[in-house]
């Protein structure tokens, strides 16, 4: 696979090849790393952090939006935390947040007066030969790039500045859909069940410490289909997000898109 999404965009970094074989699983296990780390420093319970990187202009303000966006369908998955920690998918959760998630970033992006072409979902019968759904399985790549490398002083060639890209095979998206921008986003939610729930109550009294209930996970990028790079990109991470219903949808796309301005 890694391959196939190579003759895509041509050459692409080590640091691109490495986030290829791993895989969203992995993307998962770092960003909670990373949540946990700032919530231990931060002493809080209810903890909520967002990791917003985008280009700059030469005077250092964030590049605008100059043209129009497309909404990629969103790989949304919400699951129940059970009593001993496990994930259980939960299928009417799921389809819930996917249509409202959608909605609410649109309603957000438009009240920056940024013009939205139509959401752009993939073909049901596009196999893992199809051109676009390699796309998206390299933009999550360079996204997992983006959380293990993007941080100042990790890559020297990329001397402190955001600077990553998809190549120009994303021309492909910008045939299909008629925008300048492709909107890519990512979420898991997960919900602490009523076992879990009190394994945590448990955990206060017994270990004097919080065993961890669900949490929300959401990574977006924003990439410039003219050219392949990626303008701006947002980890979210949040222990009390929930997708659920509308204004859970809004809270979540407030957070998860905010710096996006034209």
């Amino acid at each position: 696979m890694l391959a196939q999404r190579t003759s895509l965009t041509g050459p692409i970094s080590p640091a691109e090849r490495l986030a290829a074989r791993r895989g969203p699983g992995d993307l998962l296990r770092f960003a909670r790393l990373l949540f946990l780390a700032a919530c231990l420093g931060a002493g809080l319970t209810g903890c909520m952090s967002t990791q917003v990187r985008q280009v700059e202009t030469p005077t250092g303000q964030p590049l605008p939006v100059t043209g129009t966006v497309v909404l990629v369908e969103p790989d949304i998955e919400l699951y129940a935390l059970g009593a001993g920690g496990m994930q259980e998918p939960r299928k009417e959760w799921t389809e819930t947040a996917r249509r409202e998630f959608p909605e609410a970033a649109r309603q957000m992006l438009g009240a920056q007066g940024i013009i939205l072409r139509p959401d752009f979902n993939l073909p049901k019968d596009a196999g893992p030969e199809n051109h676009l759904r390699q796309l998206l399985l390299l933009n999550q790549a360079v996204s997992i790039s983006i959380l293990n490398y993007g941080r100042p002083g990790t890559l020297r060639n990329k001397h402190d500045q955001f600077d990553w890209t998809l190549g120009p095979g994303v021309s492909a998206l910008r045939e299909a859909t008629g925008a300048d921008y492709a909107l890519f986003t990512y979420i898991r939610d997960s919900y602490t069940s009523g076992g879990r729930a009190a394994m945590r109550v448990i955990g206060f009294l017994l270990l004097g410490g919080d065993i961890g209930g669900g949490m929300q996970i959401g990574l977006a990028s924003l990439v410039d289909l003219r050219t392949g790079r990626v303008v701006w990109h947002n980890l979210l991470l949040d222990q009390t997000g929930d997708l659920r219903d509308p204004a859970g949808a809004r809270e979540t796309a407030g957070d998860l898109l905010k710096g996006i301005r034209r």
